[in-house]
């Protein structure tokens, strides 16, 4: 099976869910989450929210292919991109942090290691931009796909609860402390991306 880990960027969006598309769970606030479904406008919102992140910050996102078909993506993003957030009983987010907002597998790709594989995509690019940890709010009630993710999967990936809550702990993976399975990763990437020439290492201004 040929497998890659693809930017997420306006063109490869429509690679994404439908569901996905259109929902602006994350990207905007309450209120105006409401509007946007009201008003069948989400999918713009979405592409906005999109095109803003990519032009100030930088990758925000990867889509995930097997064969060339789309079977999953992830999406982070600061979380001063990220107006749903502070609407958590457990925010803020660490203003040193990059926040996990969602990932997502097709069922028939599930349990094959590619979620972990996609969180240690991130933390790779994020070691690399300079971010000291990555961030999420968990549900601890996780029963079916949804916006947010369920606390007990982010733990067995690495995550360790840093602010407790019957329903949506903050949990944070500390990315200094990969430095010393980033080899593991790299290696893992390498298998999964077929990759033959690994990134240079960027070093820190």
């Amino acid at each position: 099976m040929g497998r890659r880990l693809v930017p997420l960027t306006l063109d490869n969006l429509p690679d994404l869910p439908k569901r996905c598309r259109s929902c602006v769970f994350w990207e905007l606030d309450p209120v105006s989450g409401e509007a946007a479904v009201k008003t069948g406008r989400p999918e713009l919102e979405k592409e906005a929210w999109i095109s803003a992140v990519l032009l100030e910050w930088g990758s925000c996102g990867r889509v995930v292919y097997v064969d060339e078909v789309p079977v999953g993506f992830v999406m982070y993003a600061p979380p001063a991109y990220v107006p749903r957030s502070t609407a958590f009983p457990t925010s803020p987010v660490s203003p040193d942090a990059v926040q996990l907002l969602t990932a997502w597998l097709i069922p028939g790709y599930q349990g094959q290691g590619l979620g972990r594989v996609m969180v240690q995509t991130v933390a790779k690019d994020l070691i690399q931009r300079g971010f000291k940890a990555i961030e999420a709010f968990g549900d601890a009630r996780w029963s079916e796909p949804a916006c947010v993710l369920p606390a007990d999967h982010l733990l067995a990936v690495g995550f360790k609860t840093v602010r407790p809550h019957p329903r949506f702990p903050r949990l944070r993976l500390e990315l200094r402390t990969t430095i010393s399975w980033k080899e593991d990763v790299e290696l893992a990437l390498d298998r999964l991306l077929g990759a033959v020439q690994k990134e240079p290492a960027l070093r820190p201004l």
